[in-house]
């Protein structure tokens, strides 16, 4: 298998040296990477931003990737997956609806607090509202 891991941080290190160890995939690509997993055997960085979609699916394309996987939350909260998803590209990420859980502080305390699910108080301020929010 060859796989895509799209991110820069030790998270996305992590992600590539543990699937270099298995001996079903044949090659890892990071998106940009970074020193550390430029030095993992079988594993290159590629030079593009995580929130070039085209390039990335581009890329995806010419390496025959058969899974991207995405660490960071920004390409996610962006839509990521969803764009590659509509390029019949194969992704291992949730969608954009999905990531809101995670890049949405605000939505995911509402969601918690709809559902019954145990959670800090907290409440919502606006820039124009930083007095408000300090005194909080």
């Amino acid at each position: 298998m060859n796989v895509l891991v799209i991110g820069s941080g030790g998270r996305e290190h992590a992600l590539a040296w543990k699937l270099l160890l298995s001996n079903e995939i044949d090659r890892v690509v990071c998106i940009p990477g970074n020193g550390g997993t430029a030095t993992l055997k079988g594993c290159q960085n590629a030079d593009l931003s995580v929130e070039d979609f085209e390039g990335i699916a581009a890329l995806a394309k010419a390496e025959k990737a058969d899974l991207v996987v995405i660490g960071p939350e920004l390409p996610l909260s962006q839509g990521i997956t969803d764009a590659l998803q509509a390029q019949n590209i194969p992704v291992f990420g949730p969608t954009q609806a999905g990531a809101t859980l995670e890049s949405s502080k605000a939505w995911a305390k509402a969601l918690m607090r709809e559902a019954g699910i145990p959670t800090a108080k907290s409440q919502v301020f606006s820039q124009a509202q930083k007095a408000e929010a300090l005194a909080y």
